[in-house]
């Protein structure tokens, strides 16, 4: 007997199925009304998978359940076998129609503002059904969500993180972080600027556990200056670009998010060097997981699409 014959004499799909739902909703109760069943059929699920692996999946308690360690490693593999069907059954959609589908990325704000856009708009104009679900965050929240399987590709600065290895990689072009203005701004009229004069002017950052957020620290430091108190901290790209147009506030960018055609044509970058400034912005995906076929087909057309930036360095 190999090794799949034994898994389906000892597990059923819909068994996992209604452990993932239980450790969800945190009981038995709510999970049977999620998946429109009895909380008798629940429980009986669930003994018939702790007896078929010989291990208890489940903390029992007046507050819930709670998976035990066995329950984690089986939800953690159920995870993935419900996500490869999924994106089965989507791979079929697409195949029977290539001009619609839908895609899970996560992004920063920067680029979801910037390369990201640009690739949505280029393939819905070709392809008006397709759907996108574009989500933003800080770096390492975006790979937790490719890791667990709730986005199919990220796009982003690179960073250090602990699963790299289950990552696959592909830089797509370097780029330098920058310090901006509106054009209105005084300093953008300097033909030469010192980090150390801009340290008390009013500045707009993203929080510090972002990319952009903590180079703009490491780069004062790095200069022997003590970090700008930024007069509004937001993740809002909007109120950023509000700010900024006011012709009071500086900020830090990503280059590409000026050269990106009829991005940001009121904002300049000032002539201050920063150090560390350049980096990597790639696109990762999780190594032992099948893309769809539109992912691929974004990762195509993302490709031509930073094509110039390429270039341009």
């Amino acid at each position: 007997m190999n090794d799949i014959e034994r898994i389906e004499r000892r597990l059923k799909l819909h068994d996992v199925r209604v452990l993932l739902s239980v450790v969800q909703t945190g009981s038995m109760h709510k999970a049977a009304e999620r998946l429109g069943t009895s909380q008798p059929a629940i429980s009986r699920a669930i003994a018939d998978l702790e007896h078929a692996l010989g291990v208890r999946l489940l903390d029992r308690s007046s507050s819930g359940v709670e998976p035990t360690p066995y329950g984690h490693a089986l939800m953690k593999r159920g995870l993935a076998v419900f996500d490869e069907l999924r994106q089965g059954v989507k791979d079929i959609e697409f195949l029977t129609d290539p001009t619609s589908g839908e895609l899970r990325i996560g992004c920063s704000e920067y680029a979801a503002g910037g390369p990201v856009l640009a690739v949505i708009d280029r393939l819905t104009r070709k392809h008006p059904r397709m759907v996108f679900e574009v989500v933003t965050g800080p770096v390492l929240d975006l790979y937790r969500d490719l890791t667990e399987r709730r986005i199919e590709l990220v796009i982003t600065r690179m960073v250090g993180f602990a699963d790299q290895d289950n990552m696959v990689v592909e830089n797509l072009f370097d780029d330098d972080i920058i310090a901006v203005a509106a054009k209105q701004n005084p300093w953008t009229r300097r033909r030469r600027l010192d980090l150390a004069e801009l340290v008390n002017e009013p500045w707009t950052l993203p929080a510090h556990d972002t990319g952009i957020g903590a180079f703009a620290i490491e780069a004062f430091r790095a200069r022997g200056l003590e970090p700008p108190r930024a007069t509004v901290v937001t993740y809002s790209v909007h109120m950023r670009d509000k700010l900024l147009a006011t012709g009071r506030f500086l900020t830090m960018l990503s280059s590409y998010t000026l050269m990106l055609p009829g991005r940001h044509p009121s904002l300049r970058a000032l002539p201050v060097a920063l150090a560390n400034a350049r980096g990597t912005i790639a696109i990762t995906t999780l190594g032992n997981r099948m893309l769809s076929p539109l992912a691929e087909l974004f990762i195509k057309t993302t490709r031509a699409v930073v094509k110039p930036l390429v270039k341009g360095r």
